[in-house]
C-alpha cells in the first residue's frame, strides 16, 4: 500500500501537509522569499527526514542490544548546488551519543547497520548527493 500525503494550500506561500499519522505541519517560506516564515521549508524537512529515519533505526538497535545512553542528537548539514533547481548535491550527517562508559563499538555498528541497510531515505539521498558521516562520542 502507497503512503498517501495531502497538502493544502493555505493562503500566500503557505501549506499544510500532513502525514500517515494524520499529524499535520506548516511549510512555508522565508519573507526574503515571499512567504512568512511560519512553517518548516521543504528543502530542510528532507535532512529532518533523513535523520529521523536513520535516529529511528540506530535507537531500535541500540535498544536491542541494550546499549545504554543518556541522550543522542543528529546534527544534518546539506549543501545546495549553486544551480536551479537546486538541491543537496552532498550532506553530512553527525550523530552524537551522550553518557557514562558509552560503548563505542556498539553504537558504530548501529550507525552502519542503518546507513548501508535499513535507513531507505539514506538511500534516496545516495542517488543524488555525497554523504559523509561522523560519529561523536560525549563521555559524561
Amino acid at each position: 500500500m502507497a503512503d498517501k500525503v495531502v497538502t493544502h494550500w493555505k493562503g500566500n506561500l503557505q501549506f499544510e501537509s500532513d502525514n500517515p499519522s494524520e499529524k499535520t505541519f506548516l511549510i512555508d517560506t522565508s519573507a526574503e522569499h515571499g512567504g512568512h516564515g511560519s512553517g518548516f521549508r521543504p528543502k530542510a524537512l528532507m535532512l529532518s527526514s533523513l535523520a529521523g529515519c536513520s535516529g529511528l533505526d540506530v535507537v531500535s538497535i541500540l535498544k536491542k542490544m541494550k546499549v545504554p545512553f543518556s541522550d543522542f542528537r543528529i546534527d544534518t548539514y546539506g549543501e545546495l548546488t549553486d544551480e536551479h533547481p537546486k538541491y543537496y548535491h552532498s550532506v553530512k550527517v553527525e550523530y552524537h551519543f551522550y553518557g557514562a562508559q558509552l560503548d563505542e563499538d556498539k553504537m558504530k555498528k548501529a550507525v552502519d547497520l542503518s546507513v548501508t541497510k535499513y535507513c531507505g531515505v539514506m538511500e534516496m539521498f545516495r542517488q543524488f548527493a555525497t554523504i559523509e558521516i561522523s560519529i561523536h562520542y560525549h563521555n559524561i
